[in-house]
Parts: structure tokens; sequence; C-alpha cells
């Protein structure tokens, strides 16, 4: 059968703050995994609306969608022109998981939660023409994951076409968390096996690895495992941890000297009352400083996360922030408007206390105010938040956090890596244009290894008084 899996593009990809590379960097590998299931027969084709423009004028036996909120709009026009076509759709994800009622409207068959156990019970069903109208994950193994279609990954268009995902969810639950309802009924958070892992990266050509799990320290024994597999293979990668599982035990060293070059981290807030708001308790009480320390005597570069506007905010905590990310020398960071997406804790705090201003799905990007804040007005949190990102990425600040490393390589590689995320617009344009974005993953991996291990001496006065 003709089988059509679609990533729409999300609302901000017609915004003037788009970036392309930001959604140039990885393919949609959920949709590729679920394409593992069908019949080698079938005719299967993958569209990331990111990357490439998506023709409407087919009428495939069947049509797999991927939705989050801010594609949801697009997601459900998409949807409801392929079944006024006849098409059978199914609409998948964390924003159908989170609005089942919302995504039924649109969909012959909609999947909530993970889809390891039921895309295949859905596919059998189909065949025998008793699809059911909505599938619940309750069975929570990646045990039987057949090998990614990553046949089907146009990977011309992806500047790290190597993603790779060997778990699944996440150990902790902050109220925040968009994830968290994706993951109910069932376990919240499941590895791989260590074998079926590194044969899966066994598969992956080049040098350069983006694994895209929420935690990938998560599970220690897994990740010891992994890292000890892994040493030996030559590779480059980039991954995510949280602060706690960075201070504990030797693991972070088994994954430097397994490749590691990149993390990024969930620090969040500098402010103990925001972090117990949000439920963020593998932050509580960690010494941030020690963490940054220990990743920089390694080599490992930092891709900082924070969140403003959650309750223990004031209107000082931008400044604050942006201080202290480039006292401590981080490479890159992110920043966000605190969003209460639907199904979360987070959600459920502000609908009862009358504090959502909108339900405009468009806008919950992290990048607008859709809550009324506590401790200052919507217009402070929203310049706050562009300030933030400006300021940060001040050439003055690229060049001051890249001084906080006591190895010059470092210091030049930091330089280059923050400076070319931020400052090299126009060249990224061009790159994604005339799909070249091959050759700079080449520039990618030489301005991630090279690291040189020795301690970094801190002045903590000048910590102290930032914090």
């Amino acid at each position: 059968m003709h089988v059509k899996l679609i990533l729409p593009s999300l609302q901000e990809a017609g915004s003037p703050d788009w970036r392309p590379i930001k959604y140039s960097l990885f393919p949609p590998l959920g949709l590729a995994t679920l394409a593992a299931y069908l019949d080698p027969s079938d005719q299967i084709e993958l569209v990331d609306q990111h990357v490439e423009t998506l023709h409407t004028d087919d009428c495939p036996d069947l049509v797999i969608i991927q939705v989050y909120i801010t594609s949801a709009k697009r997601a459900y026009q998409i949807a409801d022109h392929y079944r006024a076509k006849g098409c059978y759709v199914c609409l998948g994800g964390l924003h159908v998981t989170s609005l089942p009622d919302e995504a039924t409207l649109h969909a012959d068959s909609i999947f909530l939660g993970p889809g390891e156990d039921t895309f295949p019970q859905f596919l059998l069903d189909f065949h025998k023409r008793t699809p059911q109208k909505r599938y619940q994950s309750t069975l929570r193994t990646l045990a039987t994951l057949p090998p990614i279609r990553r046949d089907l990954i146009k990977r011309q268009h992806y500047l790290v076409p190597n993603s790779i995902v060997v778990s699944r969810g996440c150990p902790y639950h902050c109220s925040f968390c968009y994830k968290d309802a994706f993951f109910e009924h069932g376990r919240s958070f499941y590895t791989q096996k260590v074998d079926a892992a590194l044969a899966e990266i066994e598969r992956l050509p080049g040098k350069h690895l983006y694994f895209l799990d929420d935690h990938l320290l998560g599970d220690p024994r897994f990740a010891s495992q992994l890292f000890s597999g892994m040493r030996g293979m030559g590779r480059l990668f980039q991954g995510a941890s949280t602060v706690n599982a960075i201070l504990k035990g030797n693991l972070i060293e088994q994954a430097a000297d397994a490749g590691l070059r990149s993390i990024f981290i969930g620090f969040e807030s500098l402010a103990a009352d925001s972090l117990s708001f949000s439920n963020k308790a593998q932050n509580l009480g960690r010494d941030y400083a020690a963490a940054i320390q220990r990743l920089d005597s390694l080599g490992i570069k930092i891709n900082g996360s924070f969140v403003f506007g959650l309750d223990g905010d004031a209107p000082d905590v931008f400044e604050r922030t942006v201080d202290w990310a480039v006292a401590q020398g981080l490479t890159t960071a992110t920043f966000h408007i605190a969003t209460p997406y639907p199904g979360t804790e987070y959600y459920q705090q502000m609908q009862a206390q009358g504090r959502l201003i909108t339900q405009d799905w468009d806008l919950y990007n992290t990048r607008h105010v859709v809550f009324e804040p506590r401790s200052m007005s919507r217009t402070q949190l929203k310049e706050g938040y562009d300030w933030a990102y400006q300021a940060f990425y001040s050439w003055a600040n690229i060049a001051k956090a890249s001084q906080n490393h006591a190895a010059f390589n470092q210091r030049l590689r930091h330089f280059a890596y923050s400076a070319g995320w931020k400052k090299a617009e126009p060249v990224w344009n061009f790159m994604i244009q005339h799909q070249l974005l091959s050759p700079m993953l080449q520039v990618l991996e030489t301005v991630l290894d090279g690291r040189t291990p020795q301690p970094k001496p801190r002045n903590r006065d000048v910590l102290e008084k930032v914090l």
C-alpha cells in the first residue's frame, strides 16, 4: 500500500524569528521508527515540511502525521484535506496525547503515548479492516524495536543526520514538562538493550552522533555499558543530562572517554524557590559550578537551558541569569518563557488559578507569554526574555565566556561554536538553500573535537556575587 508519513512544520516557520538552521538539525526520527513496522513492499514516503515542500495532490492509502502543539493547526488542516479525499489518517505525538478529544475530530485513528506497542497492533487491525478509533500505549519496551528506516531520511537536508534515541522518557517529573503526559499509563523511562543500541550506532555512517534522549545518563548501568561499548569506535557525540548525574560517580568521565564533547543541561533556574515550584528536585541543592567545572576539565561544551517566568522569578532574573551563564563559560544557552503545556501539572495550576490568557496553541512556543506571571508583568517577561538572548550572544559576552576556559584551544573552540551558532545566519541560510550542510558537519566535528582535560581555576568571589 501507499503510506505517507508527515512532520508538519511548526507555526513559527512563517514568523520573522524563524531560524532555518534550528529546524534543519535533526530528521524526523520518530516517523522513521514507525516506518520500520510497515511491510517492506509498501510504498513509503516520509516528508519533513521544515526542509522540503509538502505536496498534497496525491491520495495515499494511509497518512500518518506527527503533531506538536505549535504545528497542531497545520497538522489538522493536512489531516482534513486527506480525509476529504478518502485517505485513512492517523494522528499521534505529544499534542494528540495531551488533547485527544481535540485531535480525534481530525483523524480516523489517534495514538496516545509511544507507538512501539500500539502501531503494530493498528497495522494488524487496519489490514483486517477493523481499526480502532484510539490506541492507548501501556506496554513500554524497546526489546522488539526493528532497525529504523533511515533509508527514508533525506540526509542532505540535515546538519546532524546521525541523530539517535536509545531510551524513552525521563526518570524525573518536572511540572512544566510537555512529555510527562505522553508516558502516562505505563513506564515513563526505559532503555534499549545495550547490544541493540550499539548495533544501531554501528549502522550510522561517519563520525558524529547526536543522542536525542531526554536524559542519556538517566540509567547509570545502561549508560556505563553503552559508553564502554562505544570506546574505540572513534565517535564524537552530543547528548543531554541532569546536573546530579554529572556530579555522581564517574559516569561523565566514561562518556567523555567514549567521545562525548557537548552536553545539554536543564539548569532552568538559579533560584531554589523556582526549582521547587517546578518540581525540579534533581537540581535542588546541587552545585552548578562544580558540575560545570567537571565538564570543562573534560573538554565538554555546555548548552544550558533556562526558563523565565516561574513564580519565583522577579524582574532581575534575566540579568542575573545571563551574567552567571557568561561567568560560568557556558558555550551556548537556550532561554524559554515558562509555558504551561496542556496535560502538564503546570497547566493545571495555571488553569485552576485563572492565570491562562490564551489557548491559541500557535503561541505555545516558549517565546510568547501565554499566562499571567506572578512577580512581573507580561511585558517585563517578554522583553526580559528577548534581552537575555541578545545579551548572552553579544560579541562581548561570547568573547568573555570563551575566556573562562583554562586551555587556549578550548577558548578558541568555544568562540567558534557560540559565534557560529548565532552570528552566522546568512551563511547557514545559504548552506541550507544550496544543500551544503554535509560539508558543515565536518566543520562541526572539528570544533567539537580536541579536548584538553585539565582542571579549571575559578574565582569563587565573583561567582557568589553573581548568584
